[in-house]
């Protein structure tokens, strides 16, 4: 098999030999989950490779049950839910080894009519931020680490039952047991494998916590590039489980244990390929490295709407839970919101705050636009919280739920002139929306407690 990225003429190849009779052309929506179209692989050289696609704009303007709601300015009923452009981007062209026959690329998104690309749309919310970064010299990288918790139930199963009763994949925790993980093991091999034929660069697969819980590792990569193998890996992890019969959840809190984080590692590098992070102040940080450190902590309760998008995600902010609460930094300390890792052209910073339901293009925007604020402020870093960040009683907290970051976003100078006006309103509408959906909802919770008893 042909290793993945492909180029175009390699695409061209595959079809004509029938190995490829599908391609899929796949954006990236306001949750992060990836929505398009398949095309038959002939139509798809013939049109699709010279024109691009069209898709209606309001993929960027429902809830997560795709739902039309009101409130966003580029796409509503008066508007009369138009299409915009979906233009592809080759170098995103890959395989799909879990769907026979099949081949995957990213799009970009632009109006029809050539005003520009789409302001609101993730990937370019992220490059936007990097080509301000360029301005200083400066290149991002990024690595996700995504948890999950994988059951022994059909997604058809789970929803037929509610999602209650569910078989966890391990009974047990099973953090970094070999044995527990051989257990799943087949599946993840399959999605580590799989991955790789599609271009990705599988590192490691470890057990965690939570019962059934566990964590696949990619290659640190290009800010883009590590953004774009997460929705990749995140989508097809999810349509492997399905053809095993069993499901994954990727929610932030699925259950009162511990929750699925998305740690995502971070560093900037010159224009020489060098570390920009790494010096000899403190924790062998360069002054670039802790105003860096520092931006990040001082924008991270205005941004922690990129962060955690979803009312579910503030449940993970739990003392002793090892998602934290203290917005401190520290060298390899768990309990702080960001942690210093690695040695020499290897050391990142670790944002521990992040779930897995989280946009990764929205997420690294924000660590990026957090990093631009400390160095164009030339910020000084706090002092390194070597103990337990949990009882600090001087630390800022992590945004309690997603009201509070609401409010905190739309009133954030720095995030209006990061991101733009419009960028702003609409990731705020989105929050409120999923507010709105859930003050409407009656829970379990009420009804066991209020149904007989009140």
């Amino acid at each position: 098999m042909t290793k993945a990225p492909l180029t175009l003429e390699q695409l061209r190849v595959a079809i004509n030999d029938g190995e490829i009779d599908t391609v899929v052309l796949a954006l990236v929506d306001m949750q992060g989950r990836l929505q398009g179209k398949r095309f038959h692989a002939p139509f798809f050289l013939d049109q699709v490779v010279a024109n691009g696609s069209e898709g209606c704009n309001y993929l960027l303007a429902v809830d997560v049950d795709m739902n039309t709601v009101d409130g966003y300015a580029m796409s509503s009923w008066e508007r009369g839910y138009g299409d915009f452009a979906m233009v592809p981007d080759f170098a995103t062209l890959r395989r799909v080894p879990w769907q026979p026959g099949s081949a995957l690329l990213l799009a970009d998104l632009a109006w029809l009519d050539g005003s520009g690309d789409v302001v609101a749309s993730p990937r370019q919310i992220l490059r936007r931020q990097l080509d301000r970064l360029a301005e200083h010299g400066l290149t991002a990288y990024a690595g996700t680490e995504l948890e999950f918790v994988l059951f022994r139930d059909s997604y058809e199963d789970a929803w037929r039952r509610g999602y209650r009763d569910l078989t966890p994949a391990n009974q047990y925790n099973v953090d970094y047991s070999l044995l527990g993980t051989a257990r799943v093991e087949p599946l993840l091999r399959r999605i580590r494998t799989e991955m790789a034929g599609a271009g990705l660069t599988p590192e490691s697969a470890k057990g965690e916590c939570n019962l059934g819980q566990h964590e696949i590792a990619f290659r640190y990569d290009e800010a883009v590039a590590c953004a774009d193998h997460h929705v990749i890996y995140k989508n097809g992890a999810k349509e492997i489980a399905a053809q095993e019969g069993m499901a994954i959840t990727f929610m932030a809190k699925p259950n009162e244990r511990e929750g699925n984080s998305c740690h995502i590692h971070f560093s900037l590098r010159d224009r020489t390929g060098a570390s920009a992070m790494l010096g000899d102040g403190p924790a062998h940080l360069s002054e670039t490295g802790q105003r860096v450190l520092a931006g990040l902590l001082a924008t991270m309760r205005e941004f922690s709407l990129l962060f955690a998008p979803n009312i579910n995600s503030y449940k993970r902010y739990q003392p002793g839970s090892f998602a934290p609460t203290a917005l401190r930094w520290g060298v390899d300390n768990r309990t702080c919101a960001l942690r210093v890792v690695g040695h020499g052209q290897g050391m990142r910073v670790e944002n521990r705050v992040p779930g897995a339901d989280v946009n990764p293009y929205l997420a690294i925007a924000g660590l990026v636009a957090g990093a631009l604020h400390g160095i164009e402020r030339e910020l000084e870093l706090g002092a390194e919280c070597s103990g337990n960040a949990y009882d600090d009683p001087e630390a800022e907290r992590v945004p309690g739920t997603l009201r509070d970051a609401l409010t905190l976003w739309e009133g954030s100078a720095v995030a209006r002139e990061a991101f733009g006006d419009e960028v702003v309103a609409h990731y705020a509408n989105q929050a409120r929306v999923e507010l709105a959906a859930f003050d409407a909802a009656v829970t379990d919770w009420e009804l066991t407690r209020g149904f007989e008893r009140l």
